[in-house]
This record gives structure tokens, sequence and C-alpha cells, in this order.
């Protein structure tokens, strides 16, 4: 299987557990690596015959930018089961990074790979 990727995809939500975090809207940052079989695509020349990276950016650009989840488990989560489920992706791995939110760390967040079925 193939992978189609979007790194660093930065976009603005709600997100965390404290009081001061569900006042304010914070970036998050997503890297994919879906799977996706784009032989047909590379043949035919024609982006109905592939996964679409676009398609799946913009929709979690707006599914995103209207949450407001506590964690960032349960967004990841939600991310995962939106492109395997409106994509038709077989296995989507996801790095959520919430950026500084711990003083020292450039970065913090969640890994996760899921697969349909």
């Amino acid at each position: 299987m193939d992978i189609v990727f979007i790194q660093g995809l930065k976009i603005d939500c709600v997100i965390g557990i404290y009081d001061w975090e569900r006042k304010i809207r914070q970036d998050i940052v997503l890297d994919i690596e879906m799977s996706a079989d784009i032989k047909a695509a590379s043949e035919t020349d024609h982006i109905d015959q592939t996964l679409d990276y676009k398609a799946v950016s913009k929709r979690l650009i707006d599914f995103v930018q209207n949450s407001e989840f506590q964690l960032v488990e349960t967004l990841a989560e939600k991310i995962t089961q939106i492109i395997i489920n409106e994509f038709g992706v077989e296995k989507v791995k996801l790095t959520l990074n919430k950026g500084e939110a711990i003083t020292g760390a450039k970065g913090v967040g969640v890994i996760i790979e899921r697969s349909c079925g």
C-alpha cells in the first residue's frame, strides 16, 4: 500500500482541560500518513483515482476548528475516524502536536495508528 501524507497542518481550536484553555484558541499541528492505492491515479493522471489530500485537509480544518475537546487523545481518535470512514482509507497514522503546552518542551501530543475494521 502506498502512503499519501499531509505534514505540518496547523489548525486553531479550543483544546485542553484547564479553565484558561477553554477560553482561548490554540494551534495544533497534524502530521498524517494515509494508506492508499495510488497506482490507478499514476496511470490515469486523474484526481478522482487517488486520495485527495486537499479534500481531507479541508474536512479536518472544518472539524477541528469547530471542536472543543478536552483531551488531545479524543481529538486524535475523532480525526482518524473521519479519515477512515469518510475517505475510505484503510490505515492512518496521525501525529497530533499541541505545541509548547509544557514549559521547556518544543511539543507534546500523541501519535496513533488506526485501521478500518
